[in-house]
């Protein structure tokens, strides 16, 4: 009786004590039976069979914070490891950590790290402990200010440079740089989005995450239709380099049409001793009948042929005293196509580089001439640099293998291109989610006083995507079409004094976009900028997108493209045209 009295009495006193610590840290029951601080930095956090049945761990996040290493450990097994910022005093958002990734695995926990000095507060005083939850969904429906309408922008977390694109069956493939875990650059995966129209993007997930061989950087994917690399007809097979003490090239493959894929075993299938050497883009050269990869090494493109995508056979290089070398060659495509108005066929080869544009920081330059199949040789002189975008934020530029009709369709961060500048990319007065891509555009060639220039248009899709009416009042997310005859002037505004103002001089040939008073500006010394572009030749209609957070202003005969970012604190409801110009307005849904 006296031992059971004795035992009950241990008991009580144990709730009590543990009552007294939850009530002293001001946390919930459940939290103190998960975490176990075993430092002043280290902290193991338990997850149940039954909270593992559940959709996702939400994780909080504060972006000013320390960084938090944490390994997923199931079993005593580490089976995934990624970096949080987890809130220290307050949180930004929450990221998901989905637990159907660790289905049929036990003893799941996560070893958390967290960098820092907590010596004094201790680690369980941060506010992350108590407000980590579970839960069977997580909210994607990003509500915040600047998250564009049209351009395709990640469901939440950071996104850089468009990977891996390629059109199969009626459907536009889209992969980027991506950290699911957070609004800033780290944790580097390849997301993906799918669309019908190019327009309108749908989110698939986190295919190709990172492994023992390293983080999964930038790269590219082809539809292989004739089963060379012998993953079976029409298989998806992706190059992408993968990121660790050195940076080596690896290869996956998809059998579902780029929704799984699977990692070759035989990876890393390219090294170097190069410190830059990444970026891997390849596509099949009907000329030669075999498949040609253009790499970035440095500071120029290393050139490759290969009979099974497998085993690749380096055969030249180009680069040197070419263009611009203010910073590191990335992101390299190499294409053939038509020039306007001829009968003739030239080759483009687009080199993406950071820093170095024309406005600052980072931008995409490309040169035009011929390739065998083995060796580019450019037909400009070495000191020529032509850049694709006059904008600050047009970087990364791609296309996208097998689209229908032969034709070249990129996207930017341009084909597409990422909408950013490594200037201020980490900056920019967003959070849920950071970054979107450009409008879709068909690349061509045209040419002008003796050289061969890049023709950029908004791709047919755009057009498609138009109200079937034309007004005068401006939205938020809509394109602009402006019938120019001579100079002018162009003005977006709004009732708090922000504008833009873009400025076409029809005698000198050149267009400008004035942003220093386009809003908040205030987050980088960069941003604040006026920017410049030829125009080589008159321009006559100009077709201008602006999407909440973004302007996008193309020569419709694709002679000029700029690409900026804007964040007004209200919308621009207020057009200004001085000079001889008319100009109607199609809302974009």
């Amino acid at each position: 009786m006296f031992l059971l009295m004795d035992s009950i009495n241990k008991l009580t006193m144990k709730k009590i004590f543990v009552s007294a610590l939850v009530a002293l840290c001001g946390f919930t029951a459940s939290y103190a039976q998960q975490a176990s601080f075993l430092s002043n930095n280290h902290c193991l956090y338990r997850i149940s069979q039954e909270s593992q049945n559940q959709k996702c761990l939400l994780l909080p996040v504060q972006e000013d914070a320390e960084m938090a290493n944490i390994k997923v450990i199931a079993d005593n097994k580490q089976v995934k490891a990624f970096n949080v910022k987890l809130a220290k005093d307050h949180v930004d958002y929450f990221v998901p950590l989905y637990m159907d990734e660790f289905a049929g695995l036990k003893g799941l926990a996560l070893n958390i790290h967290v960098n820092g000095d907590y010596s004094k507060e201790g680690l369980n005083a941060l506010t992350c402990w108590k407000e980590m939850k579970f839960s069977d969904a997580f909210d994607m429906k990003n509500r915040e200010q600047y998250r564009p309408d049209f351009h395709h922008t990640p469901a939440y977390g950071w996104m850089n440079d468009p990977n891996g694109m390629f059109y199969k069956d009626g459907v536009w493939n889209l992969y980027f740089q991506h950290n699911p875990y957070g609004s800033q650059w780290e944790n580097m995966t390849w997301g993906h989005s799918t669309s019908t129209d190019l327009v309108h993007w749908k989110f698939q997930g986190t295919p190709i995450q990172p492994d023992a061989v390293g983080t999964i950087f930038s790269g590219s994917a082809v539809v292989d239709k004739n089963n060379t690399s012998g993953f079976g007809k029409d298989a998806v097979v992706a190059l992408y380099t993968s990121a660790a003490e050195n940076q080596t090239q690896s290869m996956a493959y998809s059998t579902d049409n780029g929704k799984t894929f699977t990692k070759y075993e035989g990876n890393p299938i390219i090294t170097s001793t190069v410190p830059d050497f990444r970026d891997p883009h390849m596509f099949w050269n009907e000329d030669i009948k075999k498949w040609n990869m253009i790499l970035a090494a440095g500071q120029h493109m290393e050139i490759y042929t290969s009979d099974n995508l497998k085993d690749w056979k380096l055969e030249s290089s180009f680069g040197e005293k070419y263009g611009n070398h203010g910073g590191v060659w990335e992101c390299p495509d190499l294409m053939k196509l038509k020039v306007r108005g001829t009968d003739k066929e030239k080759w483009m080869l687009i080199c993406n580089i950071n820093p170095g544009g024309p406005s600052g920081g980072s931008a995409t330059q490309y040169f035009v001439g011929d390739f065998d199949g083995y060796k580019f040789t450019c037909e400009s002189k070495p000191e020529v640099t032509k850049w694709m975008d006059y904008g600050k934020d047009h970087y990364a530029t791609v296309s996208f293998d097998n689209a229908p009709n032969g034709r070249r369709v990129a996207i930017g961060r341009g084909g597409i291109t990422w909408m950013s500048n490594w200037q201020y990319a980490n900056q920019v007065p967003t959070q849920q989610y950071r970054s979107g891509n450009s409008i879709p555009r068909d690349l061509g060639l045209f040419e002008y006083k003796g050289e061969t220039y890049c023709s950029v248009v908004p791709s047919p899709e755009m057009t498609a995507a138009r109200s079937k009416k034309a007004g005068k009042k401006l939205t938020e997310s809509c394109e602009m079409v402006v019938n120019l005859k001579g100079n002018a002037t162009i003005t977006l505004s709004n009732d708090k004094g922000e504008k833009v103002v873009m400025n076409y001089d029809a005698k000198a040939e050149t267009f400008s976009m004035d942003r220093t008073k386009s809003g908040k500006v205030d987050f980088s010394k960069d941003f604040a900028a006026v920017t410049k572009a030829p125009t080589y030749g008159k321009i006559s209609q100009l077709r201008i997108f602006i999407d909440k957070s973004s302007i996008e202003a193309l020569d419709a005969d694709g002679k000029m493209s700029m690409t900026n970012l804007v964040f007004p604190s209200k919308p621009y409801n207020k057009v200004t045209v001085k000079g001889k110009g008319k100009y109607q307005v199609y809302d974009i849904k």
